[in-house]
C-alpha cells in the first residue's frame, strides 16, 4: 500500500522558459515576468482568493507556472488560495500536468474519509456526498497526522445552481475562535474514533486501499493509530491528533482539525439521534472527543461552526477554473447544488506534524 512521502524543499533552480507563443523575451524583473497575466483579488470583500488570468492571448498556464513557481509560492503564502481563470486548460490530463508542475508528484488518496473515484492517474472526483447537503469547511486530511500541503480543484462541469467550493482563512478561524475553547483543544488535541464495515460509512478496504489486514495493521502502527478487529470483518480505529498546527513556512498558528466535521452532531439532530438510538455511541461510524477521551461540549462545537460559517468565502465556478490552495492556510467545503456538477481534485507535497 502506498503512503505519502515526506515533503521536500522547494527547488531553488526554477525554469526560465517563457510561455509558448509569447516570443523570446528575457525576464528581467517580476513586473516584466508577470505582464503576460494580471492578478487581483477576485472579490471586493477580501483578499481570498487571488485571481490570476491571462493578460494576452496564447498564455500556456502550465508553462507560465513552471517559470514562476517562486512567485506562485509567495502568492499562496500571502493569500492562501489562487483562482486561475480564463486559461486554455480544458482536460483532466492537462490539469494533472499543471498540478505536477506547481506541486511535484501527485499523492495517493490513502487513509480515506470520504467516497471518491479515481478519474485519471492520481486525480480524483471531489467528495461524492448527496448533492443536497453542505460539506462543512475543513482542511484536507486534517484528521490525520499526514496531509497534502497543496490541493487543487478543477471545474469540469458547473452545476445548474449552487455547487460552490466555500473557502476560508485558517489563520482567521484560529484567531476568532473563543480563546477558552481554543486553549482546551490546543492542550488536549482531538481523538478520532471510526468504525468501518457496518454499511453506514466507508468499508476499511476502501479507507486503506487494501484488503490485506496485515497491510492495514502496518499502516496503523506507523501512523500511531490504535485498531481493533471486530466480528463480521469490522474494524475500529482510534487516533489522537493535534487540533492546532503551525505553518512550516510562516509559523502562523492555524485551526487544523476536523473535530466539528467528524462529530456525530455534524449530521444534524434527527440523524444523530437516530444513529445513537440504533447503534449506541461506541459503534457510531465516526465521532470525535478531546484527546483525553472527554466529550466535546455542544457549545464549543457551535462556536467552531459559527466562526467557520462567518469566515466562508463563496464564488460561482466558471468552466475550466482551477483553484489552488495551501491546504494548511485555507479550508474548503462544498455547497449544495442542483443539476450535474463535476469538480476533480489533485493533491501534492506531503506534510506532517513532525515536519511542521
Amino acid at each position: 500500500m502506498k503512503t505519502m512521502k515526506s515533503r521536500g524543499p522547494l527547488s531553488k533552480s526554477l525554469s526560465k522558459t517563457l510561455p509558448k507563443g509569447l516570443g523570446a523575451v528575457r525576464r528581467k524583473t517580476v513586473t516584466a515576468a508577470r505582464e503576460y497575466v494580471r492578478s487581483e483579488p477576485l472579490l471586493a470583500t477580501g483578499p481570498l482568493p487571488l485571481k490570476i488570468e491571462p493578460a494576452v492571448d496564447g498564455v500556456d498556464l502550465t508553462n507560465w507556472a513552471a517559470s514562476h513557481r517562486e512567485r506562485l509560492e509567495k502568492d499562496l503564502l500571502e493569500y492562501g488560495g489562487i483562482l486561475f481563470r480564463g486559461f486554455s486548460i480544458s482536460s483532466v490530463e492537462a490539469f494533472e500536468e499543471f498540478v505536477r508542475t506547481v506541486g511535484g508528484p501527485l499523492l495517493d488518496y490513502t487513509y480515506r474519509s470520504t467516497p471518491r473515484s479515481e478519474v485519471s492517474g492520481k486525480i480524483y472526483t471531489s467528495t461524492e456526498y448527496p448533492q443536497d447537503r453542505w460539506i462543512p469547511l475543513h482542511n484536507e486530511m486534517a484528521y490525520s497526522r499526514q496531509w497534502p500541503m497543496k490541493i487543487a480543484f478543477f471545474s469540469v462541469q458547473v452545476a445548474e445552481t449552487g455547487g460552490q467550493t466555500p473557502i476560508a482563512n485558517s489563520r482567521r478561524i484560529y484567531q476568532r475562535i473563543d480563546p477558552t475553547v481554543r486553549q482546551r483543544f490546543s492542550e488536549r488535541g482531538v481523538l478520532y474514533v471510526r468504525n468501518y464495515g457496518d454499511a453506514l460509512d466507508l468499508p476499511w478496504q476502501t479507507v486503506f486501499q487494501t484488503s490485506d489486514r496485515g497491510e492495514v495493521e502496518a499502516f496503523c502502527r506507523q501512523a500511531d493509530i490504535e485498531l481493533e478487529w471486530r466480528s463480521g470483518d469490522r474494524l475500529r480505529t482510534r487516533q489522537v491528533c493535534p487540533a492546532v498546527a503551525h505553518h512550516p513556512v510562516t509559523g502562523d498558528p492555524l485551526w487544523f482539525n476536523q473535530a466539528h466535521l467528524f462529530h456525530v452532531t455534524s449530521l444534524g439532530a434527527e440523524v444523530a439521534d437516530s444513529l445513537l438510538a440504533t447503534l449506541g455511541e461506541e459503534d457510531l461510524p465516526r465521532n470525535t472527543y478531546y484527546g483525553d477521551g472527554r466529550p466535546l461540549e455542544p457549545e464549543a462545537l457551535e462556536e467552531i461552526r459559527t466562526v467557520c460559517r462567518e469566515e466562508s468565502v463563496l464564488f460561482p465556478w466558471q468552466p475550466w477554473d482551477i483553484l489552488l490552495l495551501d491546504n494548511m492556510l485555507t479550508a474548503h467545503g462544498r455547497a449544495p447544488f442542483t443539476g450535474s456538477r463535476k469538480v476533480v481534485v489533485g493533491m501534492a507535497e506531503a506534510q506532517s506534524h513532525a515536519d511542521a
